[in-house]
């Protein structure tokens, strides 16, 4: 990945009560990086989902842990880093989720991960030194 130009981060707890702040963090700078109404709301919604992620299963609801959010860009991407020290997500156990059976039994959520990729042009994991980080990455 190329070297960004800008880098900015915050570090909350991993709690629902800090959503709106990491939404509006994200929301700023991809605007201000250029991108339109839909492609911020996008990148919002990925980032949504893989913060909840982090707060549901990888500290199981519990708000000790902490996630950091970095936000970065070169001259053609803007790229969001979280990281967090609780479970890993096992990127070999997912499966892409049947989306019109879970419409059809009327099933909510599980589709977090599917959304992130259908978002986002590519995404990232990774697990070292017990730190998990998924960076997304859109194109502009």
């Amino acid at each position: 990945m190329a070297k960004p130009t800008a880098t900015y981060k915050i570090t909350v707890k991993a709690s629902t009560e800090h959503l709106s702040k990491v939404r509006n963090f994200v929301a700023k700078h991809a605007a201000a990086f250029g991108f339109d109404q839909q492609e911020v709301a996008d990148i919002r919604l990925a980032v949504d989902e893989a913060y909840t992620n982090i707060i549901k299963h990888a500290y199981q609801n519990k708000e000790e842990g902490t996630v950091e959010i970095e936000l970065g860009h070169d001259r053609s991407k803007f790229w969001v880093t979280l990281l967090d020290t609780g479970a890993a997500f096992d990127t070999t156990s997912y499966s892409e989720p049947d989306i019109l059976k879970r419409i059809k039994d009327k099933k909510r959520g599980g589709v977090g991960v599917y959304l992130i990729q259908k978002l986002m042009d590519d995404v990232q994991y990774q697990t070292e030194d017990a730190c998990n980080t998924i960076r997304m990455i859109k194109n502009k």
